[in-house]
């Protein structure tokens, strides 16, 4: 028995991210075909979701909001945003636990998780793609933001993946700025992708947010 954790949406501009965990027997969630949700389809990813809330001993998610990130980018990294939702969800864990490393130094993420949560981590780059119980929380945690940004595509048009390197994204952002539109909700402000389309503050690389240290 062990236990996964991955996030989704650690990168867009805009949307929340969140982080879960699948909790169980490791051998029966490879039989059930979890695989690193990058890799499969939408309607696949919904068809294990389902299968795997019935197979494992626990699933948990937490949904980190935008005006979570917003306020507390002010005084944090983005890494220790994530290091603080991660070890809340180890200390529900009763078996070892596996973690897709968000630090670029997986054996500092790993030191760290089990001195603060005094549970056995097993943390690494690329760990939804090699353990079935973190691909298992990959697909959890993607199909549960997926729902919330279909929500916001609802109510604020289609804007894409939210993410940077989305055309339509950018094309939503640059129009919401242009018609002094308010997405103030949605949107993360810290960016860099944000913060030149409304011309002010630093110019602070995207790539800086997602792997700065803890």
């Amino acid at each position: 028995m062990q236990c996964g954790l991955d996030e989704a949406g650690r990168g867009p501009v805009i949307g929340p991210m969140v982080i879960a965990m699948v909790c169980g027997d490791s051998d029966q969630l490879a039989a059930i075909g979890a695989r690193d949700s990058k890799i499969l389809s939408p309607a696949r990813r919904e068809t294990l979701y389902a299968v795997i809330k019935r197979v494992a001993e626990s699933v948990t998610f937490s949904v980190v909001s935008v005006a979570e990130i917003n306020s507390e980018m002010i005084h944090q990294t983005m890494n220790e945003i994530e290091h603080s939702r991660y070890l809340a969800l180890i200390r529900k864990a009763n078996y070892p636990v596996f973690v897709d490393a968000f630090d670029v130094d997986a054996s500092r993420l790993e030191n760290r998780l089990s001195r603060e949560s005094g549970h056995e981590i097993h943390a690494m780059h690329r760990a939804d793609s090699t353990f079935a119980v973190v691909s298992a929380a990959s697909i959890v945690a993607k199909v549960e933001r997926d729902s919330i940004i279909e929500e916001l595509h609802k109510e604020y048009g289609d804007f894409g993946s939210g993410y940077p390197s989305d055309p339509r994204t950018v094309a939503f952002l640059r129009k919401c700025v242009s018609d002094k539109k308010d997405v103030s909700r949605i949107v993360r402000r810290e960016w860099a992708t944000w913060k030149k389309l409304v011309g002010g503050g630093s110019q602070k690389d995207l790539r800086s947010d997602y792997t700065s240290v803890i």
